[in-house]
């Protein structure tokens, strides 16, 4: 592959908000783990634990994790940001308001905006499911690697026309996770991949994240 072609394939992927409900073959799920798994890790440790969902078993988590997310109270295993501040609230809000106003809700109505960030629960319609967890003994550095296996799962599924997002949305309810797949209590949950086929014609799938220029983060030591 010619970085060209890695572009292209960094550009074509995005966090899909809307899935069509037609599964994807498990070979090729397998498919996309493999690809994932060859991703480095700190002393080749390979922390991550992957749980799949398909068919029912999706449907069925999508149900108790909405009942959950309605009645329940976020506790997730990693502490999330304490605050986002300077360019990180700017992203942050930028991209917040592009998916308001590709789906239609205006500024200020908050009743709109709490029912589109519902449809997190709802694994956006995906047919599949990811749940990555690592070893709590592996601290950050597990969730560090990890983090880069969620990055090439959503690269490898990409370049085999499968839509993926990330969310650490279904994560912050970790007791529910861990009693709901049975997640022994010595593993982090790290966040949830909702994966299948992207509804290309979805309102939500109209809007594209922008990112920071080289000039931005680059810090010459010459």
């Amino acid at each position: 592959m010619t970085l060209s072609e890695l572009n292209k394939l960094l550009d074509e992927r995005h966090s899909c908000r809307a899935f069509r409900p037609d599964p994807i073959p498990k070979d090729q799920i397998e498919q996309i783990l493999t690809s994932a798994a060859r991703v480095p890790s700190w002393c080749n440790a390979q922390p991550w634990d992957v749980i799949v969902t398909s068919g029912a078993q999706t449907d069925t988590f999508r149900k108790a994790l909405q009942e959950e997310a309605t009645t329940g109270a976020p506790a997730p295993d990693l502490p999330f940001p304490t605050s986002y501040s300077g360019v990180y609230k700017d992203r942050r809000r930028e991209c917040g308001w592009a998916l308001y106003e590709a789906v239609g809700v205006e500024r200020g109505d908050r009743s709109a905006s709490a029912k589109q960030m519902m449809q997190n629960f709802t694994l956006f319609g995906a047919p599949h499911c990811a749940i990555v967890s690592s070893p709590a003994e592996l601290g950050p550095y597990g969730a560090m690697d990890c983090g880069g296996f969620i990055t090439a799962f959503t690269l490898a599924a990409q370049a085999v026309g499968v839509a993926t997002i990330p969310q650490a949305a279904v994560a912050s309810y970790g007791p529910f996770l861990h009693r709901f797949f049975n997640i022994p209590d010595d593993r982090l949950i790290l966040c949830a991949i909702s994966f299948g086929y992207a509804d290309s014609e979805h309102l939500a799938n109209g809007f594209r994240t922008t990112r920071a220029a080289p000039s931005e983060f680059i810090t010459w030591a010459d």
